[in-house]
């Protein structure tokens, strides 16, 4: 790019014409002028031929917008989801047929299947991170339908942080299934940087180890599941004594979120009921058949007493990506969030079409009933208050 200045100016200025290929295509006279002002004009002629809108689109729309991804790319994925996934093959969902003042017998004849002379032994299996309440609840609610307990816990989150072993810690609390309880400890591999489900999957397979230990056999009943993920005592009772029932069962629950006050939806489906077969069956928390049992017990996730067990649970698990900024971990934050029923990593619903999402989108709607809840909760309102309707706030711990 260059100037075709062919002669000088008598005040001492020169006449410049621009050559096609150049940036302005006006003629000027430049006087005499300072440096300053010198670049102030060279500036001006440069920018006079770029549009206000497209400087404005260059120097704060593009900025924003990449700050904008960097803040709320992950909200973006989840949003738009419906046009990059497909929804799951749907279940075949089993109706749920259940009265106390009814029958074995005939409740079994109800869901099409015959009765046994003897019920089936049942093992609850589960990974324990810090639910210690959570474990109390499940563990009365099926102590006396589970024949053997099997926990296995870990020195090491699925993120590679050392955690202490808190069922050794409060072991004296579960003195009532001592007798049937099979415990065990796997060590962490803590692997830096490593994909949690690694770890997860790692830990999983010990866990199938400590279940062959426990003394599992042929058609035992087996459940897999997480310690929130509560089956009703009722519905292992059902499984146990009925006859002809699926292999593989996964058991619908009742979604709840913080406590039993927010009630999100019945799609909680990882939850399953396995007869135990000794070479093929193989402890997972993945979906492993299309038959689903509606109705069949709860899932409280982050049901936890104190807001550092929040903290600690979101640093923790395999989502540990969600925690995209350190305040995040702030207690004053977790417990607004819990008490207006938001999301804790501000994410949006996880959802296969816009309807849906846009229906969970903003605070789940308060329940106010606490009927259809674990026993032994109701039994114990004054331990477990803050897991009940009206009660959010959290002690700091």
């Amino acid at each position: 790019m260059g100037f075709d200045c062919g002669f000088a100016m008598p005040e001492g200025g020169y006449h410049c014409s621009k050559k096609a290929n150049d940036f302005c295509d006006c003629e000027r006279i430049y006087e005499p002028v300072s440096s300053n002002g010198l670049g102030a004009s060279r500036l001006r002629c440069l920018f006079r031929g770029f549009d206000l809108r497209a400087l404005l689109l260059l120097f704060v729309g593009i900025p924003l917008f990449v700050l904008g991804v960097y803040v709320h790319g992950q909200k973006f994925t989840y949003f738009f989801r419906p046009l990059w996934d497909t929804p799951p093959k749907p279940f075949n969902v089993i109706p749920h047929y259940y009265h106390e003042n009814v029958s074995m017998e005939n409740l079994c004849k109800l869901h099409g299947w015959g009765i046994r002379e003897t019920p089936r032994r049942v093992f609850d299996a589960v990974l324990f991170n810090n639910e210690v309440d959570m474990l109390a609840i499940r563990w009365n609610e099926l102590h006396h339908y589970v024949s053997e307990f099997v926990l296995l816990e870990s020195n090491s989150t699925f993120t590679a942080r050392v955690k202490p072993l808190f069922f050794a810690q409060n072991r004296d609390k579960f003195g009532f299934v001592e007798s049937r309880l099979t415990y065990g400890v796997v060590g962490g591999r803590f692997v830096k940087g490593e994909n949690p489900f690694v770890e997860e999957s790692y830990q999983r397979v010990a866990l199938d180890q400590l279940i062959r230990i426990a003394g599992i056999a042929e058609d035992d009943l087996l459940i897999m599941s997480d310690v929130d993920e509560i089956p009703s005592g009722h519905t292992i009772n059902l499984l146990r004594w009925c006859d002809d029932i699926p292999d593989r069962l996964h058991l619908q629950l009742r979604n709840y979120l913080y406590s039993f006050e927010f009630y999100q939806d019945n799609e909680s489906w990882r939850a399953s009921v396995h007869r135990y077969r000794p070479g093929k069956t193989r402890y997972a928390h993945f979906r492993q058949t299309d038959d689903l049992l509606v109705d069949s017990g709860w899932h409280c996730s982050f049901c936890f007493r104190y807001l550092s067990e929040f903290a600690f649970k979101m640093k923790a698990y395999s989502h540990v990506d969600r925690i995209r900024f350190s305040y995040y971990l702030n207690p004053s934050r977790i417990q607004d969030v819990i008490c207006r029923g938001v999301d804790l990593f501000d994410m949006f619903p996880e959802e296969y079409t816009f309807k849906d999402i846009i229906a969970k989108l903003g605070p789940i709607p308060k329940s106010y009933s606490a009927v259809h809840l674990p026993g032994y909760l109701l039994q114990n309102v004054d331990k477990y208050k803050y897991l009940l309707p009206g009660y959010c706030r959290r002690e700091s711990g």
